[in-house]
């Protein structure tokens, strides 16, 4: 079993050893600190477990203020979960992060094309993105399902297009992909449809914000 022992330096360098934790004490007590740093009291009650997950994900707790969540976000992502619906990833990343085995609990698992020699072909012929070219290939699949992109803004300008052309609709689109090239711009643009959303301001974001996300959503169902 997997332990972790808390320690403490003392000022005069020496270190302090107190008890022993356990996985779900560490857990508890990164919550609990969480909950020391951060006043959710202006956020609505079910958007506080999701930033709770990505701040204990990422430690950084700035995330509570830039997380961005349309109207019926949760509760559409909830009832899509209930249903057992399944959930695309834009890469591997994400879809490792999620707990699978609690989503395959409702019926649902969770889908990334990107790896596809087919999907790999496609977008060298079409000189796109293996991302945006596999959110495509995917795009009747996605209607009822959650969409969570946490690398490639491509991935999530595309899923944009194919709700906009009216070829899709996902139940929750988790748009957090992360970088300096389009990944704000992206993510600006996701925040003006009218399609439920949880998406976040700025260049951070990440693979594991979009599965952290995905799974807050899973423990709230």
């Amino acid at each position: 079993m997997v332990i972790e022992r808390v320690e403490e330096t003392l000022g005069d360098g020496t270190i302090r050893t107190s008890r022993v934790l356990h996985p779900n004490e560490i857990e508890t007590e990164s919550f609990r600190i969480i909950d020391t740093l951060l006043d959710l009291t202006p956020f609505p009650e079910s958007h506080r477990p999701v930033i709770k997950r990505v701040v204990h994900t990422t430690g950084d707790p700035d995330f509570a203020g830039t997380l961005v969540f349309h109207p019926e976000a949760v509760s559409s992502g909830l009832e899509a979960i209930r249903r057992g619906r399944n959930v695309f990833t834009d890469v591997n990343m994400v879809k490792t992060g999620v707990d699978r085995k609690r989503l395959a609990s409702f019926g649902g698992e969770v889908i990334c094309r990107v790896a596809s020699p087919n999907i790999r072909k496609k977008a060298e012929e079409e000189g796109k993105t293996r991302a945006s070219t596999a959110i495509r290939a995917s795009a009747p699949a996605l209607s009822g399902g959650i969409v969570a992109i946490g690398n490639a803004p491509t991935a999530l300008r595309e899923t944009i297009r194919l709700v906009e052309e009216g070829r899709t609709r996902p139940a929750l689109i988790v748009g957090i992909p992360v970088g300096f090239v389009g990944a704000a711009e992206s993510k600006s643009e996701l925040e003006k449809q009218s399609i439920p959303y949880i998406t976040n301001r700025g260049t951070k974001g990440g693979s594991a914000v979009a599965a952290a996300i995905v799974n807050a959503l899973l423990r709230m169902a």
